[in-house]
């Protein structure tokens, strides 16, 4: 990778990084704020996505330094919208994971340019490493989605990439 592609990619992480981090602070949040019935169940599946976005975030760090470049400090976009109905943490948690979808999508795409002198791709480690996350998020919506529908209900939620 050339430099201002590697520059590129290297953003394109930190982003990711900032998105995952944001995702740890808002699933914790969102495990303290849940009541009722079937608390114990999604408070654990909670706590699990919370710890599955450091995870990701620190995979993220790591390929930034791989790369030359510096982890950002920076947490993504947080915002308390009082709402915490389950419902409503799940749509919050549909509208997150939709997001950062986007963002591996952006990263494939660096990954995936064809190098000029090549004709390959710019990164297969970056591309293997996109694609891996895009699977696990795009597993992730579908889960968020059938969780939010009723029983028999066919469509889903719609999320766009």
């Amino acid at each position: 990778m050339d430099n201002m592609n590697n520059q590129i990619a290297v953003d394109s992480l930190n982003r990711i990084m900032e998105l995952e981090l944001a995702g740890v602070v808002k699933y914790t949040h969102y495990s303290l704020m849940v009541y009722g019935y079937n608390r114990i169940p999604i408070v654990e599946w909670l706590k699990g996505n919370a710890t599955e976005s450091l995870d990701h975030a620190h995979r993220a760090g790591e390929l930034v330094t791989l790369l030359g470049g510096h982890p950002s400090l920076k947490i993504g976009p947080l915002l308390e919208t009082e709402k915490h109905d389950i419902g409503d943490i799940l749509r919050e948690s549909l509208e997150h994971e939709t997001i950062a979808l986007a963002a591996y999508y952006d990263l494939l795409k660096i990954a995936t340019r064809t190098h000029p002198e090549t004709s390959g791709v710019q990164s297969v480690l970056l591309d293997e490493y996109a694609r891996e996350l895009i699977v696990q998020e795009e597993m992730h919506l579908d889960e968020v989605n059938k969780m939010l529908r009723k029983p028999g209900e066919i469509n889903s939620f719609c999320h766009k990439t």
